[in-house]
């Protein structure tokens, strides 16, 4: 029989604890980070999802009429709604660090993109194809970058970030994902067609109705989604298992 002198005994269960205790630390601090990046996920989420509502209906309530863009709104009491909003995004995305340098620069350019549609504002009453200054021909180009990373992400980064995080329902997590990015590209496709292929009385057709602010809404509501099913929220969770549900009913049903 070996023989362990007390002492050794008390360096070996103190070692013990010590090494349990920063298991239990690093545990700890990998959660909170866990559920950090998700807050942030979530706050881009809602950010997205509440601007639209908040300049549309909410300002129309209090008379302020539908403007012929999102963009718009710079000029009207809603400006610090409007600028705001775009600026914490913004922030938000300078926050966000994803697994590899080009998660990392996609965030990056979003964040660059959304405080240049925040901070320089297009030409009042004007074409975003057609600015007064250079100010405004910086909010268009801001503008298009800020949509196109979105749709980046949604295509590509957070179906690829999924397996990685072993999220459950990975088929119906990704179909979440690429539809709200593919939808983003229609709608940037709808107002490329808009603004580069149609004429004037066309134009002005479709500015009776706000084509422009609709498809933006449509834009900006598809990226939410994909960031609130990333932050993983109970709703956008709820949505997913109903998904899977229905397609393993589906399945069941061919399989007979």
């Amino acid at each position: 029989m070996l023989l362990v002198a007390p002492e050794f005994e008390v360096l070996y269960s103190g070692e013990h604890c010590l090494n349990e205790l920063i298991d239990a630390s690093s545990d700890e601090r990998a959660g909170t980070l866990v559920l950090s990046y998700l807050g942030i996920r979530r706050a881009i989420g809602i950010s997205g999802l509440l601007l639209p509502v908040l300049l549309g209906p909410v300002g129309w309530l209090v008379g302020i009429p539908f403007q012929d863009n999102m963009s718009s709104y710079y000029h009207t009491p809603l400006r610090d709604v409007f600028v705001g909003t775009l600026c914490a995004i913004g922030v938000f995305l300078l926050c966000y660090r994803g697994y590899d340098w080009v998660e990392n620069w996609t965030a990056n350019l979003g964040c660059a993109s959304a405080l240049g549609v925040a901070l320089f504002p297009l030409d009042a009453g004007s074409d975003p194809l057609v600015q007064k200054s250079l100010i405004g021909y910086l909010h268009t180009f801001s503008g298009g970058v800020f949509f196109l990373t979105l749709a980046f992400y949604s295509l590509y980064h957070f179906p690829r970030d999924s397996r990685r995080e072993n999220e459950p329902h990975l088929f119906e997590r990704a179909v979440v994902y690429r539809c709200s990015g593919l939808v983003i590209v229609a709608a940037m496709m709808a107002m490329g067609g808009y603004l580069f292929l149609l004429g004037d009385d066309w134009k002005q057709m479709l500015n009776d109705y706000n084509f422009l602010f609709w498809m933006e809404w449509v834009a900006v509501w598809s990226f939410a989604a994909a960031w609130l099913a990333k932050g993983r929220t109970i709703l956008a969770d709820i949505a997913v298992d109903v998904l899977a549900y229905s397609r393993e009913l589906a399945l069941q049903q061919i399989r007979k």
